[in-house]
């Protein structure tokens, strides 16, 4: 088998070369159980014809019905680490690290030791923060085979006592005060289903959309309660939205928040926002 059979699957239904090249090698790896260096080094591998057969049938569903790569293979690869995910979570974007790092940065400044993660979902900003950090973090969620996934990512990072979890709408089951509350909600307005790469129709609308017509209900809902869960100079943080900085701002600097900063991604959008109550 040549990763070229795999890759021309890929590209003959659409997906971009780069893309193709990238995701044809992860498939491999991921039925073949080969090492990165060996996939580097090689461009064509012995497999069974059963072996070759499961391939081609995961290519062929990722590139006719655009099943996520990470649902295929069920792990995303996020800051260093692979996370399990599954259709009950949202598959962890790249622009998360930006919330993350600006997280562990203020987290580790301050010498902060209790963090809340609304809306964890697999668990990824509640692991890494946890990671990099000595914060130990609650990672809240609605949905428990989110939660599931969220604590079978904590284990597999060995990181039992310090990213623990728990079912809560919001702050219905939280009774602690935070040094930190951070969230990446549910952002997207509800006119944009159906507009969105098909991709992003596997994630779970629990996780994606909003019920307002900006895609600000959870910020809103998050700000106005934030302040009664924090400490005297503890931080609330969100990921936000395309067009959402100036709006969440607002909400923030209405709800008491002092020093309210966005952070612009590499595409110049405001990615992420945080301010100090």
């Amino acid at each position: 088998m040549k990763i070229k059979q795999i890759e021309n699957i890929l590209t003959e239904a659409g997906i971009e070369s780069n893309e193709a090249k990238i995701e044809a090698k992860m498939l491999i790896k991921h039925f073949v159980g080969i090492s990165d260096v060996d996939l580097f080094l090689n461009e064509e591998f012995e497999v069974s014809e059963d072996l070759f057969a499961k391939i081609e049938t995961a290519a062929k569903s990722r590139a006719h019905k655009r099943v996520p790569i990470q649902h295929i293979i069920g792990t995303a690869h996020f800051m260093g680490e692979d996370f399990i995910v599954n259709e009950n979570v949202l598959i962890p974007r790249d622009e998360t690290e930006i919330l993350v790092r600006k997280a562990v940065e203020i987290i580790n400044n301050n010498s902060f030791k209790l963090v809340l993660d609304i809306g964890t979902g697999s668990g990824c900003i509640a692991c890494m923060v946890a990671k990099l950090s000595q914060a130990q973090v609650i990672g809240v969620d609605i949905s428990t085979a989110a939660l599931q996934v969220a604590i079978d990512n904590s284990s597999k990072l060995v990181l039992f006592n310090k990213a623990v979890f728990r079912k809560s709408d919001v702050f219905s089951n939280v009774g602690e005060k935070f040094d930190v509350i951070i969230s990446n909600p549910p952002y997207i307005p509800p006119t944009e289903k159906g507009k969105l790469q098909i991709e992003v129709s596997f994630d779970p609308d629990l996780a994606l959309f909003a019920t307002d017509i900006e895609g600000i209900e959870f910020y809103d809902k998050i700000s106005s309660q934030a302040s009664e869960f924090l400490v005297e100079g503890g931080y609330l943080m969100f990921e936000l939205g395309i067009g959402q900085g100036e709006l969440v701002k607002t909400l923030m600097d209405k709800n008491g928040f002092k020093d309210v900063q966005l952070e612009k991604d590499l595409a110049s959008i405001d990615r992420i926002i945080w301010g100090r109550k």
